[in-house]
């Protein structure tokens, strides 16, 4: 046994174990299984030809050696990104605690109560300081955020703002430049006209829907938009203002001055900058539109006893269940990321986040009036946290950076500052020393802060925030961590036990990959800092393009993207502007299978593509007759196919090269969806497939946590005719030699949790790499051929093999009045968390166990699967108190005097041995998703509640 190989930690099943899983499965060897899983002509002839795997040791000195070639200067960029403190007790107990970093998105709410009360802390956060009415569990970042507000008011035009095509939307110049760069991307194929100006001479003109504001001005200048907000309603322009969080707690929230939608970004509360990300952007709005609302929002609700329970409401927010009549196609948050943040405003509290605002005003203050005394003066007439000073900037930067400082520069004679929590007076001396140097006068130190309050009385905040009690009780470490600890308990996560969910590939994330995030030298760089100062993230993210090229077989990579669904709306972008390039604007038709996953319809229509569905046969396929013919009708006018390989089904469909020739000989190219990439690493790749980009889940096949539903990056892998329309960014150039503009906020997106991938790559290698993807196809198998008596398996290959996923069919157990989520509910009795539920076929659960799964926790699972079924074959559609339709059972319940119930209470809450060792208790009983939904709550009960 190699102890020091990582790949021995990372994979579940044990060398002694095979036989046993080979005699189940049917086979000899595990080559024999991947040959009757995989069609031979896409095998890859090679392996991957990437480097000898190092050891966890070695690639830990490796990263801290490659660390130390980050400069980590003091940062007074700005531009929306901030040197934060992270509290430690937030730092040790979420940000490096499996307990929060593996946890699934809260589908299943009721052993979800913990993360759920957290993200609800979050949107009461970001609701009370927008003054505004409701607010989502996060977005990706600012410029996305930004994006989606352009999106929501374009949606909810007047009825004669649409009839007449009323498409102008105003950018005032005062945006963020990264900002700009992703409203220019979404705006184009949706046919919304920017218009960028100076809000104080815009004419108000009838041919404009909506306009965004920054709040304050990307230097640092504080505007009174009321008068422009309210101006603008009579006109009937509704107006998006993207706002610093923390300013708010300083300054007139946007609400109050009449905004229909506020966005921004939490990462001043206590997320570190990390090149990039991850951050959670908010989204705030109007209760009138929470119907055009993108991403997730939480909910309170009740459960079938009554008592208050949490859970994602508005079913239909996931808007790519609309496919393509939706208006985004987001379906990820940065739930970690903003669990985060709302912990930093429950562990600081009103008076806290005031203190630190205040704090931070009066470095601004202070520093502007020592900078007067030098003659070097200031310009922004009101201001929060940044000064914007004349000097000349090529002389200041060559002292700023000998004394290892960075500010920003917008121009020759133009130095901008933005001041953040951890300035110390020691820093503010040291900024006076820089400019004397510069202006060749004397320096001189101030002992303190300035009280003098550069805001107009009128934009001083007067409103209260946070009153509630969970913001007002936790302020000592020891209340917080119990606190953390309390919510930890009311959640399932992989530190539990295994989370199969099909689609979704819930691996190990293992500690070492983890470690580097805490690292100073990596999680305290501004994205927008020189390029030379963050050579080690340059050499890192150069070589993961390198790898994950290797590993797709293509010739380049864009980490920009956000998320899965940022991805494929990049592909298509990538492949539009293909097109443009060649003159054929009219190719904008996509065909897309039946069974796609429902964000490939809303990235498609949000690409400003035409939608042709194409059909899938019984045996859950594509047709590939039904595919030729409408690629053949629509040739003059194909721009690309979109395909999940393998399918959605869990299958490797011998038809896929048949597939992608059919498409490129009518014009077209091929967008693979890489959410099952987990089977295919080192055995087959898209371009072996046909494929011309892919998105790749680094969240799923690479990795990264899931984080409760994010962080997530999708970046995009092309070839060669691709590789010149790679995004861009507006600050820090990237992409290709005709790039697009920018899909996410930073340049190489959340560069930090890059740093995960690439130790998994690194540390499994070319063999580690195959392996994985050989186990999780046995494993997927081992657990299909044990169930397979007891649930109707409903896709497999051509030599019956399930690919890393397969189908269990529940529909006929509805005979028997048990419904799919009947068996999802009951598995948390067992201590686990529900496959897929009623994705892609209704009725049914998709199973995905992984590569890192052993052999008992396989059978822990498939014991508890077949339980289940006793269960289900001694339930009657008469008898409604039964136990699948009554579970999940609580420990009130099992606890309680009363019990009236015709089980016992052990078969309720330890129906097999290995539970009692280890019981896992759901804190509430099954929440009424309805009764939520109807009286829709979305953010902490008001001060009234606990008087």
């Amino acid at each position: 046994m190699r102890t020091d190989a990582f790949a021995l930690r990372h994979l579940g099943p044990r060398e002694s174990d095979l036989n046993h899983m080979f005699k189940t499965v049917g086979v000899e060897s595990l080559d024999q299984l991947i040959f009757e899983t995989i069609p031979d002509d896409i095998r890859l002839k090679n392996d991957l030809n990437l480097d000898a795997p190092m050891t966890e040791y070695e690639y830990l000195t490796h990263i801290q050696e490659l660390g130390k070639k980050n400069k980590v200067f003091k940062s007074y960029i700005g531009l929306g990104y901030h040197p934060a403190i992270v509290p430690a007790v937030i730092q040790r107990n979420i940000f490096e605690n499996p307990g929060w970093y593996t946890a699934y998105t809260p589908y299943q709410a009721e052993i979800a109560q913990g993360r759920l009360e957290a993200i609800l802390n979050f949107q009461t956060t970001v609701i009370e300081l927008t003054g505004m009415e409701i607010a989502n569990a996060s977005l990706l970042d600012e410029g996305t955020a930004a994006a989606e507000a352009m999106a929501l008011l374009f949606d909810v035009r007047t009825r004669d703002q649409k009839k007449n095509n009323v498409n102008k939307f105003f950018v005032s110049e005062e945006i963020l430049p990264q900002t700009l760069s992703v409203l220019q991307t979404r705006s184009t194929p949706l046919n919304i006209e920017l218009v960028v100006g100076n809000h104080e001479t815009f004419d108000y003109s009838t041919e404009f829907f909506g306009a965004i504001l920054q709040y304050p001005g990307k230097y640092g200048q504080v505007y009174d938009y009321a008068g422009f907000i309210a101006k603008a309603a009579e006109n009937e322009i509704k107006v998006a203002v993207a706002a610093d969080i923390l300013s708010l707690a300083k300054l007139t929230s946007p609400g109050e001055m009449g905004a229909a939608v506020v966005v921004g970004t939490t990462q001043r509360f206590g997320i570190p900058m990390g090149y990039g990300g991850p951050h959670a952007g908010y989204f705030a709005t109007k209760e009138e539109y929470k119907r055009s609302m993108p991403g997730r929002i939480i909910g309170v609700s009740i459960d079938v006893n009554g008592n208050r329970a949490l859970r994602m409401a508005l079913g239909t927010r996931e808007q790519h269940i609309k496919r393509e009549k939706a208006t985004s196609n987001i379906c990820t948050a940065q739930v970690l990321l903003a669990v985060m943040a709302g912990m930093y405003a429950v562990y600081h509290g009103p008076k806290g986040l005031k203190y630190i605002a205040n704090k931070v005003h009066a470095s601004a203050v202070t520093t502007a009036d020592a900078l007067n005394k030098l003659g070097v003066y200031q310009t922004n007439s009101a201001y929060f946290d940044t000064i914007l000073v004349k000097a000349d900037a090529n002389k200041v930067k060559a002292i700023a950076e000998k004394h290892e400082v960075n500010f920003f520069y917008p121009d020759a004679e133009t130095i901008s500052i933005s001041f953040n929590e951890t300035t110390s007076v020691n820093d503010i001396n040291q900024i006076i020393a820089i400019f004397a140097e510069a202006s060749g006068k004397e320096t001189f130190k101030v002992n303190q802060l300035a009280n003098e309050v550069m805001v107009p009385e009128n934009l001083v905040r007067k409103s209260t925030f946070l009153q509630h009690e969970v913001f007002n009780n936790h302020h000592s470490e020891s209340q917080l961590m119990r606190y953390i600890k309390k919510l930890e308990r009311k959640d399932l996560s992989l530190n539990h036990s295994m989370i199969s969910l099909g689609s979704c590939t819930m691996k190990l994330n293992a500690a070492a990959e983890m470690l580097p995030l805490s690292m100073a030298n990596w999680n305290s760089i501004h994205p927008f800092a020189p390029v030379e100062q963050a050579e080690g993230y340059q050499i890192m993210l150069k070589k993961l393009e390198q790898q994950l090229n290797v590993v797709t077989g293509f010739q380049g990579t864009t980490l920009q993207p956000n998320s899965g669904a940022q991805g494929e709306y990049a592909g298509l972008m990538a492949i539009r502007a293909y097109h443009l390039s060649r003159g054929d604007n009219h190719r904008n038709v996509c065909l897309i299978p039946a069974s796609a996953h429902g964000t490939n319809p809303a990235s498609a229509a949000m690409a400003g593509m035409e939608i042709i569905v194409t059909k899938t046969m019984d045996n859950g396929n594509i047709d590939v007759e039904d595919l030729r013919a409408k690629a053949i009708l629509h040739k003059d006018n194909l721009s690309c196919l979109m395909v999940t390989y393998p399918s959605t089904h869990g299958v490797f469909e011998s038809a896929i090269i048949e597939i992608t020739n059919i498409i490129h000989e009518n014009g077209g190219l091929v967008y693979m969806d890489g959410a099952n990439m987990n089977a295919q690493v080192g055995l087959t790749n898209p371009a072996t497939i046909g494929a011309d980009v892919c998105h790749l889940n680094l969240h799923k096949t690479f990795a990264i946590p899931h984080g409760g539903g994010g962080p997530g990056v999708g970046p995009i892998c092309v070839n060669e005719k691709l590789v010149p329309f790679l995004p861009t960014n507006p600050v820090i150039p990237t992409g290709g030699s005709q790039a697009i503009t920018a899909i996410s906020s930073a340049p190489y997106g959340s560069a930090l949790v890059c740093l995960i991938s690439y130790g998994y790559i690194t540390m499994l290698g070319a063999e580690g790499l195959t392996n994985a993807t050989k186990y999780a196809i046995l494993n997927a198998n081992y657990m299909k051929a044990r169930l397979d008596e007891h649930y109707p398996v409903l896709y497999s290959g051509e030599m019956g093999r399930a690919a890393h996923e397969m189908i269990l069919d529940c529909r006929a157990f509805e005979e028997k009045g048990i419904k799919v989520t009947d068996i999802a509910k009951r598995l948390m009795d067992y201590g686990f968390h529900a496959p897929t539920v009623s994705f892609p076929v209704a009725g049914t659960l998709m199973i995905e166990p992984t590569e890192s799964e052993d052999l008992a926790e396989l059978d822990r699972f498939c014991d508890a699967m077949i339980s289940i079924r006793k269960e289900i074959e001694a339930s009657s559609k008469d008898d409604a108190n039964n136990i699948l339709r009554n579970a999940p059972h609580t420990l009130a319940m099992v606890t309680a005097n009363e019990w009236v119930f015709p089980y016992t209470r052990e078969q309720a809450a330890f129906p097999l041995d290995y539970i009692a060792e280890n019981k896992f208790w759901p804190t509430v009983r099954r929440v009424d998703e309805a009764y939520g939904d109807r009286n829709l709550v979305c953010s902490c009960a008001p001060i009234e509640a606990y008087m």
